[in-house]
């Protein structure tokens, strides 16, 4: 199946127990929520779902979850997020042998790499498989930037295709357009950001409240794409007290009580991560019962073409 690389694309959460282990059913009914709500593609195992305590083979039991319940419907991506280019090349072959669309790939987890050392692991990974690939850019939270003449490095390869734009800076939208045309895709990685960035030309985005709130999400996109950014932005200025969850340390703790506000998950995380308490989670409670309370009603948004 083609990932296009326009459209929401959800980094879902990764469901457990209260014992942590790996609760395939509730995981299920939101990846089935998110293909309801009009979503384009869907992203497992991404820093929302948890990537730094879930092991390969976990991945691997996720993705084979997804691929059956998704059936055909939107490409399935698994996020490749390694300290090792080996381990990371091991992951990007066994997902392609199992049936993955695509991948989402970052940078040396644990090691600042130089620029060089960075160009080297990208390409080894693309290298390795013939998966189409989204390079990661974040340097906020992951301390590598991927600058535009690193990208001018991976126009050769054909399976590095887009980029998710974490940069916090929305002007690299226009840059990244006005040095490579329409050579990588570009999709706003940052909730806060997501209609800015889609007006200044990103074809998609890679969201995180849409697991909480994915019929919101999808409609903001294709209102703005379809030229009804009045329309968009009421939901959109709505929408972002709540987005604001997403840039926060805890920001998995946030999106995973939101989703038990809406019925779309349950909050247990895996360790080192706990459940919020105290005045924190008053504070993330109160902003999202305020949303709910004045939820919008969305238009038809499934029906417009973009």
């Amino acid at each position: 199946m083609e990932v296009n690389w326009n459209g929401v694309y959800p980094a879902v959460t990764t469901a457990f127990f209260e014992n942590e282990e790996l609760d395939i059913k509730t995981y299920l009914s939101n990846i089935e929520a998110q293909i309801q709500a009009g979503v384009d593609g869907i992203i497992i195992g991404g820093s929302l779902g948890e990537s730094s305590t879930i092991s390969h083979d976990e991945r691997i039991e996720l993705l084979k979850a997804t691929l059956k319940q998704a059936n055909e419907r939107v490409p399935v991506l698994v996020n490749i997020a390694e300290g090792s280019t080996k381990k990371a090349i091991e992951l990007a072959k066994r997902s392609e042998n199992e049936g993955a669309h695509g991948l989402m790939v970052l940078p040396p987890m644990m090691y600042k790499p130089t620029d060089e050392e960075t160009i080297a692991h990208f390409s080894a990974v693309a290298e390795s498989t013939s998966l189409p690939i989204l390079l990661y850019n974040n340097p906020v939270d992951y301390k590598v930037e991927i600058t535009l003449d690193m990208f001018e490095r991976f126009v050769p390869y054909k399976n590095i295709q887009a980029v998710k734009e974490s940069t916090r800076d929305i002007s690299n939208v226009t840059r990244l357009r006005n040095r490579f045309g329409e050579r990588f895709k570009i999709l706003c990685g940052v909730d806060t950001l997501a209609m800015e960035e889609l007006l200044m030309g990103a074809d998609g985005w890679v969201a995180g409240l849409v697991d909480a709130f994915p019929a919101e999400t999808v409609a903001i996109f294709r209102l703005v794409k379809a030229g009804r950014v009045e329309e968009a932005l009421e939901i959109y200025r709505w929408f972002l007290p709540i987005l604001e969850l997403d840039i926060n340390p805890q920001l998995v703790q946030n999106i995973k009580l939101a989703q038990v506000y809406t019925g779309l998950g349950t909050e247990y995380v895996r360790s080192p991560r706990k459940k919020l308490t105290g005045e924190e989670r008053e504070r993330v409670i109160s902003i999202i019962e305020e949303g709910l309370k004045n939820r919008p009603e969305l238009p038809d948004y499934l029906s417009i073409e973009i």
